[in-house]
């Protein structure tokens, strides 16, 4: 399946590109915005090599989409949104964000991320959005009440980063339900 841009009133999202590692690095290296991310990277090398190959495998695998995020008046990159962990036969993928922190505070991931439920619910026939969110990370558990997702459970202490433990919020989003929001 080949997967669209998406526009929202504001924004622009395409699908990452091999010519977006340097901006990847410029969000995926600030401790800000990986302080409650899976992933930090350092370099460009690694960024090629772990990051833009996920989202390389995601399109070659069947198995998700990232789109860029970027403003519709001047095409800057903010950040990044998109699902993965697709599993078709159970018709259910998982959505994951980021955003550049001189962005933060004005709605974009919010926004952006309706975009990617709706094409998921509408487009890819999904009956299932799940996110998965570390213990603390209020900002994040917010947006995604915001869109409609319900916190499933606490695994507590599920898993270690930076030498301690840390739990983790499941969250979901039936198409039921969003079908209701609409």
């Amino acid at each position: 399946m080949s997967h669209p841009s998406l526009s929202t009133g504001r924004l622009r999202l395409r699908l990452v590109q091999p010519s977006d590692a340097e901006f990847i690095l410029c969000g995926l290296s600030d401790k800000r915005v990986t302080q409650y991310y899976a992933v930090h990277y350092e370099t460009l090398e690694e960024v090629v090599q772990e990051q833009m190959q996920f989202y390389q495998d995601l399109l070659q695998n069947g198995t998700g989409a990232w789109w860029t995020i970027s403003l519709k008046e001047n095409d800057k990159l903010l950040g990044a949104c998109g699902l993965n962990n697709l599993e078709k036969e159970h018709r259910k993928a998982e959505l994951g964000f980021w955003l550049l922190p001189e962005h933060w505070g004005k709605g974009y991931i919010p926004e952006s991320a309706a975009a990617v439920v709706k094409y998921g619910f509408e487009s890819m026939n999904l009956n299932r959005i799940e996110a998965i969110v570390e213990g603390g990370n209020n900002q994040s558990a917010k947006v995604l009440q915001k869109l409609g997702f319900t916190c499933e459970g606490r695994l507590r202490e599920r898993e270690v980063k930076h030498g301690r433990f840390i739990d983790l919020l499941y969250f979901g989003l039936l198409r039921k339900d969003y079908q209701q929001q609409v």
